[in-house]
């Protein structure tokens, strides 16, 4: 029997060929996280001091579905980054 592909925390994002308006994202798509609830991704080129880069926002597809944990509780171990400190 095959082994099954897990494919929680993942995802893709697709270019946006409806885009009216610039506010509109450039990118479209989803990804499922590690407890498989399922978010919507929007995604922004954007030119800074060191060149272009990609802005993006996460959602809930189901906005009744709330995160396990909470802002309050998050504690991420990655730095924070200004947008002049992004290396590309």
């Amino acid at each position: 029997m095959a082994k099954q592909y897990d494919n929680r925390n993942s995802g893709m994002l697709y270019k946006n060929d409806r885009k009216e308006t610039e506010k509109q994202p450039d990118y479209k798509g989803s990804f499922i996280d590690k407890d498989n609830v399922e978010y919507w991704l929007s995604g922004w080129i954007k030119d800074g001091k060191k060149g272009k880069f990609i802005s993006f926002v996460v959602e809930p597809k189901d906005k009744s579905q709330k995160p396990q944990s909470s802002k309050q509780e998050y504690q991420s171990n990655a730095p924070d980054y200004e947008e002049n400190d992004v290396p590309f």
